[in-house]
């Protein structure tokens, strides 16, 4: 018999960046274990092949909308839409984000400084605040619970030469979904943060076409392969699951043992 709370049934996660790559990955997942799910991004045409796929996987509702997390007014109202269409937000996984970086630190512009903070830290703070502020209002009225997700990088912890901007955003939100985790306890709500270490996705395309790149890095991982989008699906249905019911604070490293090699 299946572990119950692994059975998402009557639960409903949000998804930033759904649509493809590591977040997709996770939504897939969610689906497939009858989470209802709402997708956010920024390509329509993306977001529409996303729902039709995986709404066939589960029992859950797929929805999704054209958001761009840099926005916060956006942010705010599509936040609002989805608890008015789907009824709540039980999980938020903060996932989307950008990775421009710069030929050095020295020629690293203010430009490419605030479009990264737009996207993965200040989009990740607009995200998660309106998310658990629905969460803390509902435990108010007598039903308390949420789980908060923040998709950070190994670049938050480990040196990342020429993308320093990156990175700061990266270090940045693992200490918020401590601070969340911290404060909103009470409520129910637990916060967690997921570092991925080198993965298949269109960020890091081309890396993947490189040889050098292969050969150097990739034969340092010691499951001897890149990660996929796949490989987070179980740990987003963990962290929407009543299986984590008592698993907040914490920084779950998904990147194949590279970081302790």
């Amino acid at each position: 018999m299946t572990y119950a709370p692994f059975d998402l049934t009557g639960k409903v996660a949000l998804v930033t960046g759904g649509n493809r790559g590591i977040g997709y990955g996770m939504a897939e997942a969610l689906a497939a274990s009858n989470a209802s799910v709402a997708i956010w991004g920024r390509k329509e045409a993306a977001n529409t092949e996303a729902v039709e796929a995986l709404s066939k996987l589960g029992a859950g509702d797929v929805q999704a909308w054209t958001v761009d997390v840099a926005d916060e007014q956006v942010v705010v109202d599509a936040t609002a839409d989805v608890v008015a269409k789907m009824g709540r937000i039980d999980t938020c996984i903060a996932n989307a984000g950008v990775g421009f970086g710069a030929p050095s630190f020295v020629e690293m512009t203010t430009e490419t400084w605030r479009k990264n903070m737009a996207v993965n830290l200040d989009g990740a703070f607009w995200t998660l605040r309106e998310s658990v502020k629905h969460m803390t209002e509902r435990a108010k009225a007598g039903d308390p619970g949420g789980s908060v997700v923040g998709v950070a990088s190994l670049a938050g912890i480990e040196g990342a030469a020429r993308n320093q901007a990156y990175a700061a955003t990266k270090g940045g939100l693992p200490s918020m979904i401590r601070g969340i985790a911290v404060e909103c306890g009470r409520y129910g709500i637990r916060a967690n943060s997921i570092l991925p270490g080198w993965i298949a996705t269109d960020m890091t395309s081309m890396a993947q076409d490189s040889d050098v790149f292969s050969s150097k890095v990739i034969t340092r991982v010691p499951i001897r392969r890149w990660g996929e989008p796949k490989d987070f699906g179980g740990m987003a249905v963990y962290l929407a699951s009543d299986a984590s019911l008592y698993t907040s604070g914490t920084t779950m490293i998904i990147d194949g043992g590279y970081a302790v090699f």
